[in-house]
This record gives structure tokens, sequence and C-alpha cells, in this order.
């Protein structure tokens, strides 16, 4: 409709003021659809736009009108398209410009936490506040045993012990008052500082795996169903801390043993179990009937032996050769045994017992070795207090406040009646830093411990999903 006007440099600029009348004036469109155009154009096209040039002349209006319309709905559309990527823009930008990804992983506490100011997370606990209350006195019960001023890093921040003792009270009568979840948020907004764990190197989000306590077949003498030994800690096995004979070594230690005169490397799982490096000394805690059960074991860290009268004893971690870990799950992959998405606990151990003829390579690529002993309540974390199914996390013990009060974030299986994993469901819940783990370290990982049962190994062997975590304390006053 713009061509029917004669002089382009008119045509433009009665198209622009009549663009500018319509976005002050609100009412543009009732006025024009009662046909008040001269009533319209006497109050507003002489008056408050003469600096713009005369009036529209009134055979105009009705064109002008018309393609003013289509060209409002196509600025509309774009300023809503802007907006919206702008929106998006400022969402991501904020959110990861408060919590940006490490770039290397972090190797100190003061790395590893960062105090949030926006963006809280709701505090939704899918849980019984009975099983985080028995949980927080665990906690306490390992705290009471420490200096009162002894101090904790809480990522670049310091608490005492007392000060994290005062917390976890403060919270645990909170929750006594099964407050719902906007009340819980308020009070922990108002009374208690959050820190956010910084995540992977290049990801800052937390990959979430599990474990669980095992029950296996077991023996304290050795038979023909019984050939399959774990160890205590050999007398040899030494830890050295390294932060006397360098500043770049404080905090760091190795663990090692003594040859004459010199300082090497603890016997590899190869070395133990295949060339008997500790047969004859008189080590043994137990005997297993299988050795992926042994294996098991080590990567779960405790677990239960059903002994053949019947009783069931405990065994617990007791201390590791020191040698890093190595996934298993991670090499069948490479090698081809078993594809990503089908590794779990459940598929290594069905493919071993499948494959006895490889059994030992796959297992022995793992040089890390863990040394147990019987315990009366288990299992125990690495703080040496019983576990809570689903409320105990292990986190790097070099990096995260032991004991301390954490929220998570991630996904959980839905199991059905047949037992098998039909799905995935997002979940959180306040959790307590109550152990550790070979394969744990860093500021982006964590293992959550799901208890015993069928439902927890399930869990346990299949949960591998980025989350968040989140560390709490109370304000200091």
């Amino acid at each position: 409709m713009i061509s029917r006007l004669t002089k382009p440099a008119e045509n433009r600029r009665i198209f622009l003021c009549e663009l500018l009348r319509f976005y002050i004036f609100s009412y543009y469109d009732k006025i024009f659809s009662s046909g008040k155009h001269e009533n319209w154009k006497a109050q507003n096209g002489s008056c408050l736009f003469s600096c713009l040039g005369p009036p529209v002349p009134s055979s105009l209006v009705f064109p002008i009108r018309c393609r003013f319309i289509q060209v409002r709905v196509h600025l509309m559309n774009k300023i809503q398209r802007f907006l919206l990527i702008f929106i998006h823009f400022l969402f991501f930008s904020v959110f990861y410009g408060c919590y940006p990804a490490l770039e290397k992983q972090a190797e100190k506490p003061e790395e590893t936490l960062t105090q949030v100011r926006f963006f809280h997370p709701k505090f939704v606990d899918d849980g019984d506040f009975s099983s985080l209350a028995f949980a927080i006195e665990r906690s306490l019960d390992y705290l009471n045993r420490l200096d009162s001023k002894s101090r904790f890093h809480y990522g670049p921040d310091l608490y005492t012990t007392q000060h994290i003792r005062n917390s976890l009270k403060s919270f645990a009568e909170m929750i006594s008052r099964n407050p719902d979840p906007a009340l819980l948020k308020k009070e922990i907004k108002k009374h208690f500082l959050i820190y956010r764990a910084r995540g992977r190197a290049g990801n800052n989000r937390v990959l979430f795996t599990g474990y669980f306590e095992p029950v296996y077949e077991g023996s304290l003498v050795p038979d023909e169903k019984h050939p399959y030994p774990i160890y205590k800690k050999p007398d040899d096995l030494v830890k050295i801390d390294l932060s006397p004979f360098r500043e770049e070594f404080k905090g760091k230690s190795i663990i090692a043993r003594i040859d004459g005169k010199k300082v090497i490397p603890y016997f590899s799982r190869r070395q133990i179990e295949l060339e008997k490096a500790l047969f004859g000394r008189q080590l043994e805690v137990a005997w297993l009937k299988d050795p992926i059960d042994v294996t098991f074991l080590h990567i779960q860290g405790s677990g239960r032996l059903k002994l053949p009268d019947g009783r069931t004893i405990h065994v617990g971690y007791m201390a590791s050769n020191g040698r890093p870990y190595m996934s298993i799950g991670r090499y069948m992959i490479e090698k081809g045994y078993l594809k990503r998405e089908e590794v779990s606990m459940q598929s290594i151990r069905r493919y071993l017992s499948e494959n006895p003829d490889i059994m030992d390579k796959i297992l022995n690529h793992n040089p890390s070795y863990v040394f147990f002993h019987i315990v009366g309540n288990g299992p125990l974390g690495n703080i040496n207090v019983p576990l809570t199914a689903g409320r105990s996390l292990a986190l790097d013990y070099r990096l995260f406040p032991k004991g301390a009060l954490c929220f998570i974030k991630t996904k959980k299986p839905v199991v059905n009646e047949s037992g098998e994993i039909t799905g995935w469901v997002p979940f959180s819940r306040f959790v307590l830093n109550q152990d550790t783990g070979g394969a744990i370290r860093g500021a982006g990982r964590a293992d959550l411990f799901w208890g015993s049962g069928e439902y927890a190994e399930l869990a346990a062997g299949h949960m591998k999903h980025d989350g968040d975590l989140y560390v709490l304390i109370k304000k200091p006053k």
C-alpha cells in the first residue's frame, strides 16, 4: 500500500510519524475502529508531532494504517524473538558467570567450593527427616572427637569444629519441626551459607555414582568352596607425609614400603593376587567363593559376609595399597568387551563369568588393592562412623570438609516389579559427607551410599548421572 504515495521522502516521513504515534497513543486501534480519524489527527497530528512536519493528509491515513499494522506485527515478532534470546543469554551468562567451570581439576580445598549468592536450590528432600537426623548424629559423633578449635575448609573460607557442630545441631533442630519445602528454604537462606561444588574440569556439574553394601558368601577358614582371601593391612605398608619435604608437597602423602634403603610403591593387585606377594604372612581376614565377589567388595569398600554357620559379619575398609584406581568398566569399553551404554556392575559380572579365560587380565588392569578388617557395626565410612543408607555421601577427603551437611540434585532409577530399571527420575535430598573412595577424586565426583538389598544394588550398579552438589554451614554471628 505504501507504493500508492507519490514522493519517497514524504512517504518515509509520514510512515515514521504514524509509527511514533502508535507507540505513544495506546488507544490508536480503538480510535480507528470507531472511524474517528479526524479527531485523532486533530488531537495528535498538529500538536505533539508538529516538529515532524505537517499533519498527515487524511486521504493517506487508511493505507498508512494498513501498512503500519503489517510492520507492527513483523516488528513485534522480531522483538519477541530478540527478548527470548536475550533472556536466555542473560540467564546463562549470569549462571555460568557465577559458577565458571574449572580449567583443571581442583587440587586444593580453596578451589573446590564457591559461595552461592543467586539461584538457590529449592531444598526439596525426597526422604524422611528421621534418617537425616540419624546421619547428622553420626557426623556429630565424629566431630565430637576432634579439637573444638581445629578448622575445616569450606572452599576459601575456614570454620572451626565447634562452629560446624553448632551448625549441624541448628539444622537438626530445624528439621525436627518437619517444615514444608518453602519454609525450609526460607530458613536456610536466612540462617545458612550455601556453597556449590565447582565440578569437573571443563564441566561445572558433578558426576554422581552409587555404592552399596554387598552380601557375599564367605568363611573364616579356607576350604574348597571359599578359596579366595581378603587381607588386612600389612605391617610393612607405610604412609609417608610429604609436607616436610617441600612447600609444594604440603598436604600430600604416599603409600609405600621400605625395601632395604629404598622407598618403593606397595604391591599391586597383580602382585598380590597372581604372584602371591602376601601369601603365608597370616594376613587373611576371610575367604570368598568367587574372585568377582572379591573385586566388587574392593570397589564397594565394605560388605557383609554370610558364614557357613548362618552368622553374618561386617568387613570394612582398613587401608589401600596407594596405587591409582583404574576403572575396569572403562577398560572393557576401550577393548570392545562392552558398549558404553551397557556398562554396569551387573553386565561386568556377567561378562567375566562368561569369559573366565580373560578374567585375570581385566581384573588386574586395576592396580589398586583394598585391605579390610572385621567391624562390629557396619559399614563404616572414612570418618569411622556407620553409614546411613541414602544419607551418606563419599567425596574426595582432600578437598571437602569431613562430616559436612550437603544437598544433592541428580537422578535415581525407577524399578518395576521384575527388578528391572524402567527409567530415571530427578531427585534431591540432604546428605552428609561421611566417606571417600579410590575413584572419588576432584570437585566433580560424588558417590552416594544406597544401603543394601536389591534396589540398592541396582541403583549403585547403574547410577552415573550429572547433578549439583551443595555444602551448607550456619552463618557466623
